[in-house]
């Protein structure tokens, strides 16, 4: 994108002799040709300096104009999975740099559940039924869930341009679908209709789960410790894996989960002010 052409020094003076004049800052742009902003920016830079001079700046002056700052910056908010490639042409650390000083990083896409409305609507009217819950009545819940744990780590990422503490914000997600895929599943009491027919045979409640809605089950926090355990290991085969996962399983103090439990309330009040969408967990 070319940069915006410097007023000459001459120019420059007019503006501000017209402006002493009494002329107005559209008069003087149509006069001299020279756009509203730029005059104006012109009489800012004499009231406060008293000078039309160039001043000296720290570093290199910038490659875009303010103009093009706004496209770029506009154009990754509204779909933050655009590549520097798509943007202007110029080089990709002049972009990066630009959208840093717009408070914007590049970032790896966040993997969260794929949420369809029904979901979301099941989610938070879970929170909200749930939220006013004796807080002793989470430490008697048996959590359940089943994750899958790679060998080798993630597969591949997508990366977006995001502002901080965006991470969740469906733009800047990639959903996912609970199966396919992994080396290992592992399971804590399978969420299956013959469980939960045991289950009621022996009086237990059984809560209405909504579906994909992870940031509601302490046990995510567990398989995230797990899986962070694990990779620090490198298995480097299936078997080897397997071992891992159960010594480290073993290895997670009973006081990791129970803290979890312990502020399940905020987690409710999370999801509600989120309006059902997925919460940090």
């Amino acid at each position: 994108m070319a940069k915006t052409k410097e007023l000459s020094k001459d120019t420059r003076n007019k503006i501000v002799d017209l402006h002493q004049a009494g002329k107005t800052e559209s008069a003087v742009g149509k006069q001299l040709g020279v756009k509203k902003s730029t005059v104006g920016e012109i009489i800012r830079k004499w009231k406060t300096y008293k000078t039309t001079d160039n001043l000296p700046r720290s570093g290199a002056p910038r490659k875009i104009s303010p103009h093009g700052v706004k496209m770029i910056t506009r154009t990754v908010s509204k779909n933050p999975r655009t590549t520097q490639g798509d943007l202007v042409n110029v080089t990709k650390a002049t972009i990066s740099n630009t959208l840093r000083r717009q408070g914007l990083k590049s970032c790896s896409a966040r993997r969260v559940p794929l949420l369809k409305p029904v979901h979301v609507q099941a989610h938070l009217r879970f929170a909200k039924e749930h939220l006013d819950d004796p807080e002793e009545d989470w430490g008697n819940v048996i959590w359940s869930d089943q994750t899958q744990i790679e060998l080798f780590g993630k597969n591949s990422t997508r990366r977006v341009w995001r502002r901080k503490n965006a991470e969740l914000h469906p733009k800047n997600t990639i959903p996912t679908v609970k199966h396919g895929g992994g080396n290992i599943i592992m399971t804590m009491i399978p969420n299956t209709p013959p469980t939960k027919e045991w289950l009621r045979k022996k009086h237990f409640k059984v809560l209405e789960w909504p579906s994909q809605s992870p940031d509601l089950n302490p046990i995510e926090n567990l398989w995230r410790e797990l899986k962070a355990r694990v990779a620090q290991r490198q298995p480097q085969n299936i078997t080897a894996l397997e071992e891992i996962c159960m010594d480290e399983w073993a290895k997670i103090p009973a006081t990791v989960c129970e803290n979890h439990v312990k502020t399940y309330r905020k987690r409710l009040t999370s999801v509600i002010a989120n309006k059902g969408y997925i919460t940090k967990y």
